[in-house]
């Protein structure tokens, strides 16, 4: 199985932060008081060893100016002290107090883009889709943003604060060389971090592809359950998984041992730094240039300047790979949705209208690759309140028809129209409001009953979704059920049998209540018994609405205004059931057949 698509070389880390920072400065207010609570914390954490390098050197004090300074200290500088050993603290909490909203409703906004624009993308697209990958890449996407906004507004951010501070401050107060040795430790440091992190960027970017790979390989084995047990391939499948997770794990293992080469050279250049500022700081001391508190205040510095930079090679690559990681979810924003609206698009019915509706195909070509035409030059009417039935054999272009008419696609030529109008000239919503569909292959939400037959109408009340269950003829089923209604369905459906699904999709329709109704094989995974008698319901409930049938089973369609038979993307005949009969063509032989087979059936 192939990886998910891989992140191209050329980063655009810049263009992800500017798509990033109006989410972020639409709390404007918010992030100003965040920040200026940030700079607040780290004056007030950089004083403290200042007060204390003065609480030092006061008991250090010759003579009479020793008695006066024990005097002096317990009611000023140590309470300043731990008034600024609160602040910091204060400032801080105060900090993320007010920049929580910020960061979460910035993740719910985006998450809520995300979402809503995936589902206005094209059928092509999800038919495509990796379903584990896709999941995976938003998961990771929200998640990193969080991750972001905390690695630089609470570690970078407030690092770099603090080593211009104390750069200013060392420069100010000691000679150059204590500026110089910490500024060096500080650059070597720093471009030792980016150039092994750059390195083990590479080596963290595989080891998220392939974790991205395993979860694809997992949750489409898992989703294909039943075809696993059905061919007793669970062996096979294990294996199939094992070899992705062998791959992940030696991954994972280089990503470790680099992480450890990594840490390993940071201390050791961080222990060289402290000990030439240190011993640079005893030679002060002895020589009487500096006092004992001056060492202290130098050692809390250095202290206080590379805790923070331990973390630099981690938060450098969690900055790199959440930059990585939303700028994919980014990406998937930038899909192109190869079916919109267009600026100008009306309703198909005005405001509170509802009527009758005439879809006529006009000279409909349709293609879904380049190289392979489905549909050929289709013209044929369904007039208000009228029943078209279409059919054909497998792969003939039957239901290709029904993605065209709620315009999951757009025909390649020709159009599609309702009412009259060319369905790019409609808003989508509007459409599909306007269509109820009994699909072939029927699935289900991971929900109850009533949810899966409510969600036709959602706002309908519980007596219309039992109404519409009777029409169905699941009523009594779902009632002798333990749970009733309230029985859960499984993973697309799974807990139910093919027939109990359709008259699940045939009472969601039902409620719908439209004035379009599509029934695309309806009835094709119902026993003969039960097929004549919703057949005769769903031919009752057509009455007054614009009706596309399309089948497989003719006798589904004997009643039908006009029938279309369909073959290799063409119309091939057209008629009434006995018009088509009298032919003595293609409809004609079908007939026979599948006469002759209910004749031999047991």
């Amino acid at each position: 199985m192939a990886l998910p698509g891989p992140i191209p070389e050329e980063r655009h880390d810049w263009q992800t932060i500017k798509t990033l920072l109006p989410y972020l400065w639409a709390w404007k207010w918010r992030v100003v008081f965040a920040l200026s609570c940030l700079l607040l914390a780290k004056l007030t954490n950089v004083a403290v060893p200042m007060v204390f390098k003065d609480i030092i050197d006061s008991f250090t004090l010759p003579g009479s100016k020793l008695e006066q300074a024990v005097l002096l200290v317990p009611l000023g500088l140590l309470a300043t002290y731990g008034a600024l050993r609160f602040s910091t603290v204060l400032f801080t909490e105060l900090r993320e107090i007010f920049f929580a909203r910020v960061t979460q409703r910035a993740v719910r906004t985006i998450t809520l883009q995300v979402f809503e624009h995936l589902h206005s993308l094209s059928l092509r697209f999800h038919l495509d889709r990796q379903t584990g990958g896709l999941t995976r890449d938003i998961e990771r996407g929200t998640r990193s943003i969080g991750s972001l906004i905390s690695y630089t507004l609470y570690s970078i951010l407030p690092t770099l604060v603090e080593i211009a501070l104390v750069i200013g401050i060392l420069a100010a107060r000691y000679a150059w060389d204590f500026t110089l040795i910490t500024a060096a430790t500080l650059v070597i440091y720093v471009v030792f971090t980016i150039l092994v992190t750059n390195w083990r960027t590479v080596i963290r970017r595989e080891v998220n592809e392939l974790d991205s790979a395993a979860n694809v390989r997992a949750v489409d084995s898992l989703i294909n359950f039943e075809t696993v047990k059905y061919f007793n391939n669970e062996r096979w499948e294990h294996d199939r998984y094992d070899e992705q997770m062998q791959k992940w794990e030696a991954a994972q293992i280089r990503s470790q041992v680099s992480l450890s080469w990594l840490n390993m050279g940071q201390s050791l250049i961080i222990a060289l730094g402290v000990t030439l500022m240190m011993w640079r700081a005893a030679v002060g001391v002895a020589n009487g240039s500096m006092t004992v508190g001056d060492i202290v205040l130098v050692n809390a510095f250095l202290i206080q300047l590379y805790m923070p930079l331990n973390h630099l090679g981690v938060l450098y690559r969690e900055i790199r790979q959440s930059l990585t990681d939303i700028e994919r979810m980014f990406g998937l924003l930038s899909k192109n949705r190869e079916v919109e609206d267009s600026p100008d698009a009306r309703p198909l019915f005005a405001a509170n209208e509802h009527g009758p509706c005439e879809i006529e195909f006009a000279d409909v070509g349709f293609a879904y690759e380049s190289n392979r035409q489905i549909l050929h030059n289709v013209s044929f009417k369904v007039g208000a309140g009228g029943t078209v039935a279409v059919v054909g054999h497998s792969g003939s272009g039957k239901s290709t028809l029904a993605r065209l008419l709620f315009r999951f696609y757009d025909a390649t030529t020709g159009s599609v129209k309702v009412n009259g109008s060319d369905l790019r000239a409609l808003k989508q919503a509007s459409l599909r409001a306007a269509i109820g569909i009994v699909p072939q292959d029927t699935v289900l939400f991971n929900d109850t009953i009533y949810y899966n037959i409510q969600y036709g109408r959602p706002s309908a009340p519980r007596e219309e979704v039992i109404a519409a269950a009777q029409a169905a003829h699941i009523h009594d089923f779902i009632e002798a059920l333990p749970e009733g209604y309230d029985t859960r369905v499984g993973e697309r459906g799974l807990k139910l049998s093919g027939g109990e699904k359709q008259r699940v999709a045939i009472a969601r329709a039902l409620l719908k209540n439209p004035p379009i109704l599509i029934f695309d094989e309806a009835t094709s995974a119902l026993d003969s018994k039960t097929e004549k008698a919703i057949q005769a319901e769903l031919e009752q409930v057509a009455v007054g609405r614009t009706t596309l049938i399309i089948a497989h089973r003719l006798s589904t369609v004997m009643n039908a205004d006009e029938i279309l038979v369909l073959d290799a993307g063409r119309i091939v005949e057209r008629g009434t059931h006995r018009a088509l009969l009298d032919q003595g063509g293609m409809y004609a032989a079908m007939w026979a057949l599948q006469q002759q087979n209910l004749t031999e059936a047991p």
